[in-house]
């Protein structure tokens, strides 16, 4: 990996001097002409960026030299590349000393730039692991997410929270090792419920003696290994040996723990007899999207799936999208040993080798034509093609329903974005206003936004008010770095003759959430939606469609009525699907909205005025309310008093004295 740090210095940025008004900015195919006089033939990555700097794609070559030249040519390009070179001003290049290194920081630049004209790996959550704990003197397990800084044994990657979850409970049974923080552990005079229904053996007040409780959790780590029918075998001869004893209650215990390690891998659905450890991927590929379905297998356990839709152009092949995606889910985290593949790959070699090198051992990468490797890979690709049938159908039924919405409210397109305002508070206290976003792939969590209501000359309760602050915030930060310069129906939905031309999916295109709302709707009547009008008129903004939804009499669902600028307000027939669609995204909105307001509530109820004098940290806070009990008596003491607390000094004395009363 040296080479790709000792090449920082070498990278070459192509010299693009600011353009006037009299010099045309160079684009395309001579810009690229331009810089591939200065490159070498060794390997390295390429940047290739718009006029706005923004990067337009990310690539590696063994030959930087031949690899940016085939660029300088149109004929025979797919319309994607041809789009791309046309939009190039400029490109950007770091040379590495091994094709492995290029790749490698190929997977990292896409991850972290995310360019358009790339394959893009979406919902890149991180795994949960099984910690065995190893910093303390009893060990306990856990569930653990994100970097591994704490000591102990890591056993996963589990395919969800859940499946940990569930692994975790069994274990408990099946071992009695703690699940409790160390702190909770220290502070423990008499074991807890947990060693009363048998799910801990108790080491926190000696319960078990601590070379017994090592063994139990050795026995664990055994069992995570990959040892289950060596541990299984041994509870069963102790178990028998116990009966033969007539010590029937101690035979119990062992029956419990063997029925729970059954439990957990009769949840694993397959356990592969000859793989051990492996990753295994497919990818299916129908109506213009993809899904990678992968499935993790250590020490001989299935410990589940999930499943992946990369964002890619519709005129890539299946196994072009699985060889850039395999090399992004692997940028942060470990490969196994074994990685099968349901296609074979270009460049499958320099893959294997890349991982190899970045993990320190052999990682074999392979695509399995016969016996249990090729089931594993076959199981993957029929989960790989449900769940992309279940995709599409759950995107053709949203966009029904958008498309319902847009005839409902009368709009001139299909809306892309949808965006729902709501607020909460009591009588103005903890005032939060909500912003929900709703697309072509149902809500986008990710674009969730809260905001505080600051003003201070806002009356209590004044929900118009609120609204137009939470309006005037987020349109006026919209306008700063989203400004719209055409109309919304030219820049941002081509018609179906020039998603053709370009080679897109219009679907597909579709799905691509916008920064601008195509529709925003309202938690309110005529008033709130007089409020959010005039508000974004005096940004300027006229074009964004504004609907108002007043609960019904006695706030019946089903009986909403809707407000629109210039029309009578109206009422959607009671079932009616998009009534049910504009339900569900106001029950969200004041879902988000209230839950925002409750947590913003609890930290108020919990907040310490001490905690907003300047210059009082914890000890001092501390020293304090040791003294004088609570935060009420130490605003009610006099300098000297306070002076008197062991830790205060007579500056920091007149310092509370004055902070409460000014």
């Amino acid at each position: 990996m040296s080479g790709m740090q000792d090449t920082s210095d070498s990278q070459n940025t192509s010299e693009d001097p600011t353009p006037t008004d009299d010099t045309p900015v160079k684009k395309g195919v001579e810009v690229i002409a331009d810089e591939v006089k200065r490159l070498p033939n060794g390997p390295g990555v390429y940047r290739m960026l718009d006029e706005n700097g923004e990067v337009l794609y990310v690539g590696k070559a063994r030959s930087l030299k031949k690899r940016v030249t085939s660029y300088t040519r149109l004929q025979g390009q797919s319309n994607r590349i041809i789009r791309m070179i046309l939009s190039t001003a400029a490109m950007e290049f770091v040379v590495t000393q091994t094709e492995p290194e290029a790749l490698l920081l190929e997977a990292n630049l896409i991850k972290r730039l995310r360019p358009r004209f790339n394959v893009l790996l979406r919902d890149d959550k991180s795994f949960p692991y099984i910690l065995v704990t190893g910093d303390h003197t009893s060990p306990a397990i856990v569930k653990h997410r994100g970097a591994r800084k704490r000591k102990g044994d890591y056993f996963g990657p589990f395919a969800s929270a859940g499946a940990v979850d569930r692994t975790i409970n069994a274990l408990q049974k099946a071992f009695l090792i703690r699940t409790c923080s160390d702190s909770y552990y220290e502070n423990r005079t008499r074991p807890c419920l947990q060693y009363q229904i048998k799910r801990c053996a108790g080491p926190c007040t000696g319960e078990i003696e601590a070379e017994n409780y090592d063994g139990l959790v050795s026995e664990a780590k055994a069992f995570l290994s990959g040892r289950s029918q060596l541990i299984k075998k041994q509870l069963a001869e102790q178990m028998e040996t116990a009966s033969a004893d007539l010590e029937f209650e101690r035979a119990a215990i062992y029956r419990d723990r063997l029925s729970a390690l059954s439990h957990v891998q009769a949840h694993q659905g397959i356990n592969p007899q000859s793989v051990q450890e492996a990753d295994v991927f497919a990818i299916h590929q129908e109506g213009g999207q993809s899904c990678v379905q992968v499935f993790f297998f250590r020490t001989g356990q299935n410990w589940g799936n999930r499943a992946y839709f990369p964002k890619a152009d519709k005129t890539l092949e299946e196994a072009d999208i699985l060889e850039s995606f395999l090399a992004q889910f692997y940028d942060d985290k470990p490969a196994p040993r074994q990685i099968l593949l349901s296609h074979h790959l270009a460049e499958q070699d320099l893959l294997s080798e890349a991982l190899s090198e970045k993990t320190g051992r052999k990682v074999d990468v392979a695509n399995p034509k016969r016996g249990e490797k090729k089931e594993l890979v076959d199981h993957a690709l029929l989960n790989a093609r449900e769940a992309l049938g279940r995709r599409l159908a759950e995107t053709s039924s949203q966009l029904r329903l958008l498309k319902g919405a847009a005839e409902a409210f009368q709009l001139s397109l299909t809306p892309r974005r949808i965006e729902v305002y709501d607020n909460s508070h009591i009588s103005g206290t903890n005032a939060v206003g909500g912003m929900i976003v709703a697309g072509m792939e149902g809500f986008a969590k990710g674009q969730y936004r809260k905001f505080n209501i600051k003003s201070e000359d806002l009356v209590p309760g004044d929900d118009y008010g609120m609204m137009r602050e939470v309006l005037n915030r987020r349109f006026s930060r919209l306008l700063k770095e989203h400004a719209r310069d055409v109309e919304p129906a030219a820049a941002e939905a081509p018609n179906a003759e020039e998603a053709e031309n370009a080679g897109e999916d219009l679907a597909q295109s579709a799905s691509e959430m916008p920064a601008w709302p195509d529709l925003v709707l309202i938690d309110g009547g005529q008033g709130q939606l007089t409020a959010a009008r005039e508000t974004l008129e005096e940004l300027g903004i006229t074009d964004v469609p504004l609907v108002g939804i007043a609960k019904g009499p006695d706030r019946d669902a089903g009986r909403e009525k809707f407000f629109i600028t210039g029309r009578q307000s109206f009422m959607l027939p009671e079932r009616d699907p998009v009534l049910y669609f504009v339900q569900r995204l106001r029950d969200e909105a004041h879902r988000f909205a209230i839950g925002s307001h409750r947590a913003r509530r609890k930290r108020d109820i919990t907040k310490n005025p001490l905690d907003e004098i300047a210059g009082i940290g914890p000890t001092r806070k501390k020293a304090l309310l040791r003294h004088f009990g609570t935060a009420k008596a130490v605003s009610k003491a006099g300098v000297d008093d306070l002076a008197a607390v062991p830790g205060i000094s007579e500056a920091t004395a007149k310092l509370v004295y004055d902070h409460f009363h000014e």
